[in-house]
């Protein structure tokens, strides 16, 4: 009789074995495949942005539409996130690792197809699906193969790919309005997504499934041979367990929201909610954003979508600098303390921004305060909430309901997305940019609050430790 957390515990030993070993080829490249969704996601979110005002000028889309472009695409990661995070603890990693992939590869190509307004909504929502699934897994896999010591470095470093993404997103609409400066190059935009989707699912395919996940379903011998793969040295694992010892008891979806994990949940799910509120909206709409301060200037609508399309690389640089800043910090100051900052920080960046609505039409204040608040924010959020949300959730919880924890979190941040992107061109027209930017700093401000509240500090542990260590909640 074996005992499934001993092994955990065995394994984990391992992986995190000293003296310490380099990385195997296989750590690194189940790390390098993680890290290409990310970096799927953040180039699709951004191209969609950069694409949006030539798909309302080329399918004539009405206000109300628009934002519902960038909301399916949000709206998807919702839904994907909860459903593949489940299908994760039950079907296993690597399957849904693949099958996401896969799955957004053909959903891409479709997209790059789309000939009206309906079709091409219901694609991007399938593709925010797929897109939607690799937050809990991708996060998962690198956490339960990677050392504890540097754990957080590793899935920060590969969430960063998000923000390389990102400017990759910006560059490649750059690059076809340049080749082709029509307004269906919004086509070729998605198209290009194909060839690496197909590269990217087979090389997924070749990794080993999860040790942890196999122990936690009583599959040792699997998971003993998965673990050798993995580390490519031999190891041992197996562990007989008395017959009298207590087993672990089985968790469920339902226990996220127990006394035991409660706190876990909060912590992970709502500062990231917040998070999201101004993440997403400024992401998606900071082109249109740049746009509307050099519409007058460059009615042309091709050649004012190029020259937001650079303003917004030039702003998203930050996003890249401030994954570089926070991956050697991550594993020293920890992840609570870089959490707060940065939602602070987000704040002052908005609150700079929003000051362009009490500055006069035309003066030369204008722009440098869009500019400078916009990359302040995008540095800090980068530097923490944006990045730590995403290492926490796959942190705070046991083996069993890990990505349904990293899973859930994901999803209920993206309720924050799917509002701002489907909510934001309406507010800016009703409301103002400056005043919507000022709700933002509120947001964020509440953000930092609720993580103090409900703090829980990994840095240093391993997952046993967080997962099946966690403290009964008690309000402070």
């Amino acid at each position: 009789m074996t005992d499934p957390l001993a092994m955990e515990k065995n394994l984990q030993a391992h992986i995190d074995e000293t003296p310490p070993r380099p990385l195997s080829s296989m750590q690194w490249s189940l790390w390098g495949l993680a890290a290409a969704g990310k970096f799927f996601e953040g180039m699709v979110i951004f191209l969609t942005g950069v694409a949006i005002p030539l798909i309302q000028k080329d399918l004539d889309l009405p206000a109300n539409l628009k934002g519902a472009v960038g909301a399916a695409l949000l709206f998807g990661i919702l839904i994907g996130a909860s459903l593949f995070g489940q299908l994760a603890d039950r079907l296993g990693r690597k399957f849904v690792f693949v099958l996401e992939m896969a799955l957004f590869t053909c959903f891409i190509g479709l997209t790059a197809l789309a000939w009206n307004a309906a079709i091409l909504i219901s694609l991007l929502f399938c593709v925010g699906v797929t897109l939607g699934a690799d937050y809990p897994t991708a996060h998962i896999i690198i956490s339960e193969a990677i050392p504890s010591r540097f754990r957080g470095r590793m899935i920060l470093a590969a969430f960063s790919f998000q923000a390389v993404g990102s400017l990759g997103g910006v560059l490649v609409g750059i690059l076809m309005l340049d080749i082709y400066p029509e307004l269906n190059a919004w086509h070729w935009m998605y198209g290009v997504l194909v060839i690496p989707g197909i590269i990217v699912t087979v090389m997924r395919s070749r990794l080993p499934e999860s040790s942890h996940w196999l122990l936690s379903r009583n599959r040792a011998e699997e998971a003993h041979t998965a673990a050798v793969k993995l580390l490519g040295r031999p190891v041992r694992i197996l562990q007989q367990q008395p017959e009298d010892m207590a087993q672990e008891p089985k968790r469920e979806f339902k226990d996220l929201f127990s006394p035991r994990y409660i706190r876990a949940t909060i912590l992970t799910s709502v500062p990231w909610f917040l998070q999201d509120l101004s993440t997403y909206g400024i992401g998606l709409f900071t082109p249109s954003i740049i746009g509307s301060l050099f519409s007058m200037d460059q009615p042309d609508l091709i050649l004012r979508d190029l020259t937001a399309a650079e303003g917004a690389g030039a702003i998203d640089l930050l996003l890249v600098v401030g994954f570089l800043v926070s991956i050697p910090l991550v594993d020293r100051v920890g992840r609570i303390p870089l959490q707060i900052i940065g939602f602070i920080g987000c704040a002052a960046g908005l609150a700079i921004a929003s000051f362009s609505g009490a500055v006069p039409e035309g003066s030369a204040l204008k722009i440098p305060l869009i500019f400078g608040g916009f990359m302040l924010f995008n540095f800090m959020t980068n530097l923490g909430p944006n990045a730590i949300t995403y290492v926490l959730a796959g942190e705070v919880f046991p083996t069993q309901i890990r990505g349904a924890g990293a899973g859930f979190a994901a999803a209920f941040a993206k309720i924050g997305a799917v509002s701002t992107a489907f909510f934001f061109p309406i507010l800016r027209k009703d409301i103002g940019t400056a005043t919507l930017l000022q709700w933002l700093v509120l947001t964020a401000l509440a953000g930092a609050l609720v993580t103090y509240l409900f703090r829980i500090e990994p840095n240093g542990k391993s997952l046993e430790q967080m997962g099946y260590g966690q403290p009964t909640f008690r309000a402070r």
